[in-house]
């Protein structure tokens, strides 16, 4: 009998990403990271100026973080012993959009704060690629996870029997997203893992 399915986000939901990318960028890159509102492309202002950055600039400063800061994340509270915990009665997969070439080192970075768990990169809306997870792993359940309310529309679309938590772990961005749950695209929106982790089991049982 095939067992449940859980496909986690990792940035936001299981470690810290823009924190550390904020600091780095201020720290040493000369960039200033300011969020007023949802709009990240505004966010990002050189200090020296106080222009914008470029897109393609931004672009280049995520590639850089991942490439040589990924030592840097740090486990958003509760979120190791919650994917350990749902790991004891489902699979667990992570499904993380990065570049390919960087899902072996997601994995060694995951595994380094005891997650130990299948890595899927994607680029994009991820319901395509939710959809071929579920088709390899054929489970008597799935349960999606991630802090974006765009993946959670694309998995609504693709694969509306999929169970579906908005969980954004990082204070400084939560309260500036735009919510899956309230646009009918999410089962709920829970940020807090010893919240999420109870409604969680539940969705298993």
């Amino acid at each position: 009998m095939s067992r449940p399915l859980i496909i986690s986000d990792c940035d936001e939901v299981i470690l810290h990403m823009v924190t550390h990318f904020k600091d780095w960028l201020e720290d040493s890159q000369g960039v200033n990271f300011a969020l007023e509102g949802n709009n990240f492309a505004n966010a990002l202002r050189w200090q020296d100026s106080g222009e914008v950055l470029e897109q393609k600039d931004i672009w280049r400063f995520l590639g850089g973080f991942f490439d040589t800061e990924m030592d840097r994340q740090s486990p958003i509270a509760g979120a190791v012993e919650g994917i350990n915990r749902l790991a004891e009665q489902a699979d667990v997969v992570i499904l993380t959009n990065l570049v390919d070439e960087r899902r072996d080192r997601r994995a060694e970075q995951l595994a380094a704060c005891d997650v130990h768990a299948r890595v899927f990169t994607n680029q994009g809306p991820k319901g395509p690629a939710l959809q071929a997870i579920i088709d390899e792993y054929a489970p008597s359940k799935a349960i999606f996870i991630d802090d974006l309310a765009q993946h959670h529309a694309s998995a609504a679309e693709i694969v509306p029997d999929t169970v579906r938590l908005h969980l954004c772990g990082e204070p400084m961005i939560a309260s500036h997203i735009d919510c899956a749950h309230k646009a009918g695209h999410a089962d709920a929106r829970i940020d807090q893992w010893s919240q999420a982790l109870p409604w969680l089991l539940d969705q298993l049982d």
